[in-house]
């Protein structure tokens, strides 16, 4: 029996640049607490923020074709605070509205107060963990109804909020990539947790019922096989690991520091970057429901 899924791409973009947006702004947070040296980087964050999360929720809105039609629908959202989307409706806002004065504060260049970067992060945190509670309210669905999931789109989030930051930085502010080393490698460990959380999600969801097993077998061996190997696991968590690694440890620092090597973690970061979009991609489209078989009377 085939399954089409009941999601596709325009839900795995909007989940994608929601936790993109709450990484990035994150990251801009990180940046003020170890390099506050490296403004024009705080400042890439701040923008890259609200521009990839409304743009994400337009999305939304054109895949619920009824919101658009109906908007008074979505703020109907906020009339039931038992639903997740409630909850997602609610962090989304202040997280957008919070990314919106940062990058306001920005233009008119004046600093950004510490509480308000400490309700930003929580509200970046909140959005990038929804992202994944919402996949798992849908309980027939074991690769969705997993504890893992959200904490896996949570290191998931800040790593390709991380990677946006760095790509740009590469290309417009090479001399403050260069002094950021703890934050690249805070990063560099990220894909690697990552790939640690995909090996327990698959091992835990193929073991839970016939429907996971599936599920997992359609991501190991079956129709979406090449786009998990080759594109989530290699060139969204393996190569950029690799890269990362001989850059870090194993260069010298006059090479690090060069133009070469900047487009070598330009290549790095832009492929967590693709690993970030196929993980939610796989995810939503790969998932199959639990059977349910109603005995005869």
């Amino acid at each position: 029996m085939s399954f089409e899924p009941i999601w596709g791409a325009i839900i795995a973009w909007y989940l994608f640049l929601a936790g993109l947006g709450g990484g990035a702004f994150i990251t801009s947070a990180f940046l003020g607490w170890r390099h506050p040296e490296a403004v024009n980087m705080r400042k890439v964050g701040h923008l890259i923020a609200p521009i990839v999360v409304i743009i994400g929720l337009c999305l939304l809105m054109f895949d619920a074709e009824g919101g658009l039609h109906n908007p008074l629908r979505f703020a109907l959202l906020l009339t039931n605070f038992g639903s997740v989307m409630t909850w997602g409706v609610v962090f989304l806002g202040g997280f957008t509205i919070v990314a919106i004065v940062v990058v306001v504060l920005d233009f008119l260049k004046k600093s950004v107060p510490v509480w308000l970067d400490i309700v930003g992060v929580l509200f970046a945190v909140c959005v990038a963990v929804y992202t994944g509670a919402l996949l798992g309210v849908c309980k027939t669905f074991p690769l969705w109804n997993n504890a893992l999931l959200p904490i896996l789109f949570l290191v998931s989030a800040v790593s390709a909020g991380m990677a946006s930051v760095l790509l740009v930085a590469v290309v417009r502010h090479a001399d403050e990539f260069n002094r950021v080393g703890v934050l690249k490698k805070f990063h560099f460990c990220l894909p690697i947790i990552e790939l640690v959380l995909v090996a327990s999600l698959m091992f835990i969801t193929s073991f839970n019922s016939v429907a996971g097993w599936n599920s997992v077998m359609s991501l190991l061996v079956g129709q979406y096989a090449p786009l998990f190997w080759i594109g989530l696991v290699a060139i969204g968590l393996v190569l950029p690991t690799a890269l990362e690694t001989w850059l870090l440890f194993f260069s010298p620092k006059e090479f690090e520091e060069s133009r070469k090597a900047h487009w070598i973690s330009f290549g790095s970061d832009a492929g967590v970057l693709v690993g970030g979009f196929l993980l939610r991609f796989l995810v939503v489209v790969a998932a199959l429901p639990v059977t349910i078989t109603v005995p005869m009377m």
